[in-house]
């Protein structure tokens, strides 16, 4: 039986959004083929006709988790303090508690860098956030001062996501929302 162009379409959609969510959830090694399909009421043999290989579709799912994450933080250009809202934001125990909504870099660029390929979509996300932080900094070093923080606060998910103690998984988001939002002020 052959299906529509749109049928396929939304067929690639829904496959992106389902990997979307498992790589930044499971991470990309995690997250299987067959259980993804298998998720969607379609077959692992199918995969084929949407995507080259697994990593064209790390890629393209990468490249959607950046789309939402890009129109999530639309709204912080509205804010008195931007810079104050998006250490919030990321720090919260909300974010910390929902990998598969959130911020992708967490998960996938650790394992894309110990895979060694590096994305260029990953690039893109870090250099959006990286201007997003530096022009809410004032000083000659924003752009180290930047990057600074964006490590500071993709670390700190990841500790505090790793950390079975609760109260300690929220030391580490705590303590670094805190200090992050003391040097916002500097």
């Amino acid at each position: 039986m052959r299906y529509s162009e749109d049928h396929k379409a939304k067929t690639h959609q829904r496959i992106i959004e389902e990997a979307a969510l498992r790589f930044r959830r499971d991470g990309v090694l995690a997250t299987g083929l067959q259980p993804l399909m298998k998720a969607l009421g379609l077959t692992h043999g199918g995969f084929y006709a949407h995507f080259k290989s697994k990593d064209d579709l790390v890629e393209q799912a990468l490249q959607h988790s950046a789309g939402q994450l890009r129109d999530s933080l639309v709204d912080l250009e509205h804010e008195p303090k931007p810079l104050y809202s998006l250490i919030k934001r990321y720090l919260s125990s909300a974010h910390c508690k929902t990998p598969g909504a959130g911020c992708p870099l967490p998960t996938i660029s650790a394992e894309l860098g110990q895979r060694g390929e590096p994305s260029e979509t990953t690039d893109q996300i870090v250099r959006s956030r990286l201007e997003l932080i530096r022009q809410n900094l004032a000083g000659d070093d924003a752009e180290a001062q930047s990057a600074l923080m964006l490590s500071a606060m993709v670390g700190a998910l990841v500790l505090s996501r790793s950390i079975a103690d609760p109260e300690l998984a929220e030391q580490v988001l705590t303590g670094t929302r805190k200090l992050l939002l003391q040097q916002a002020d500097a």
